[in-house]
């Protein structure tokens, strides 16, 4: 390696609420020379991250530019409204949108939600993001449809939430811009879809590992199959005349 060459590394990209814990782990296992940087990223700004190749995957929130990017859906989040402890709505295990029709329901700026028409009563202003819109939950100024992954990042002692059955859902998935699909992006890709580590699927193979293998194939072909052992045949007679069967000579009478 010379002075100029950069160690590998990968760079993955996340947004908030997604816990990549456990793929990094199973990454530091496999590759324990190959260091994985975390970079939490806005969710608005992860495209504008790997498009920039600032990191190689990311962790993102479907929808994503299918012309330019390439995802593997991972999981649907369930859907909370985060309320007051005190308030009325924590009496039921669970809500639909036609229960918070008469509640204030924020819509911060960086809603990962895609409304068509946001349910409730519009709040006086659009809170610039999720965080700050927690503070004015808490502040008993209204309410907060979230995945339930943010619900838990921005936990505070006196909120909690409610399942939301009927809810918009957030996907979180691996994400790429296509054109990069390198081996550690692969790498990665089988992480997340639990192969295991001796698993060649996604990754081709070297062309001379695949010629050596196409020899090896060969040559089984070629290989004659050994005759199972048996009994020796008896060789036949050539004379004209058959030979004679033995046994006791017959009396004349």
């Amino acid at each position: 390696m010379t002075g100029s060459e950069e160690s590998p590394s990968f760079r993955l990209a996340y947004v908030p609420g997604v816990t990549p814990a456990k793929w990094v782990k199973t990454w530091n296992e496999r590759q324990p020379d190959i260091p994985l940087t975390l970079v939490q990223v806005p969710a608005a700004e992860v495209p504008e991250i790997l498009r920039a190749g600032e990191a190689d995957a990311g962790l993102v929130r479907l929808p994503v530019d299918r012309t330019f990017f390439s995802a593997i859906p991972l999981y649907t989040e369930t859907t909370v409204v985060v309320v007051p402890k005190d308030h009325l709505i924590t009496a039921a295990e669970e809500v639909t949108l036609a229960d918070l029709a008469d509640e204030v329901l924020f819509h911060p700026l960086d809603d990962v939600f895609d409304w068509d028409s946001p349910p409730g009563e519009p709040a006086f202003e659009r809170p610039a993001t999720t965080p700050d819109a927690i503070e004015l939950v808490a502040a008993n100024v209204g309410l907060l449809v979230v995945p339930q992954s943010l619900a838990r990042l921005y936990h505070r002692k006196d909120l909690t939430y409610r399942p939301v059955t009927d809810g918009p859902q957030s996907s979180v998935a691996l994400s790429w811009p296509e054109e990069a699909t390198t081996d550690l992006v692969e790498d990665f890709i089988g992480i997340v879809r639990g192969r295991t580590v001796n698993s060649t699927r996604g990754r081709e193979k070297p062309p001379a590992e695949q010629k050596t293998k196409r020899s090896e194939s060969a040559a089984t072909r070629k290989k004659p199959q050994a005759k199972s052992p048996g009994r020796t045949p008896r060789p036949r007679a050539t004379g004209g005349k058959p030979t004679p069967k033995r046994g006791k000579p017959r009396r004349r009478s």
